[in-house]
């Protein structure tokens, strides 16, 4: 099992944040993503609804399992190239000295099948190194 915790203090309100993070169109600042959003069905941030990353070598196709803005949401993604055994992931957000604490908790594993182990190994870094780069354009956005 695959474990990507991450942690940072935006300078931002805890609403700023929590929406920015909960758009999906933001997902693609990541290095490595081509393009993300909400599905052609999905109205917006809600419980059941279905976004989309595409990226370099990667597709995400993921449900918004939990929603209460403006403190936590998750996710879980239901498919996947390469193809992914998730255990969900949360964001939670909560008010800091002159901000908001964001905390990123993901668990996910790779079936045998494609490379297990191997692939994890190849994945965990690139997945860590994306959402470290969307927060980081997070923080560089708002606190502008």
């Amino acid at each position: 099992m695959v474990e990507i915790h991450l942690e940072k203090t935006i300078a931002a309100p805890v609403e700023r944040v929590f929406d920015w993070l909960a758009d999906p169109v933001n997902l693609a600042k990541a290095p490595l993503a081509l393009k993300a959003g909400w599905t052609k069905d999905t109205p917006g941030p809600a419980v059941g609804a279905l976004r989309q990353v595409i990226g370099a070598g990667t597709y995400f196709l993921e449900e918004i399992t939990a929603y209460d803005r403006p403190h936590s949401h998750s996710y879980l993604i239901i498919r996947s190239v390469p193809p992914f055994r998730h255990d969900g992931g949360t964001l939670n957000f909560t008010a800091a000295d002159g901000g908001t604490h964001v905390d990123w908790l993901t668990n996910y594993t790779h079936p045998a099948w494609v490379g297990g182990k191997l692939l994890e190994a190849v994945t965990r870094p690139l997945l860590r190194s994306s959402f470290l780069a969307i927060l980081d354009a997070c923080a560089r956005e708002l606190e502008s």
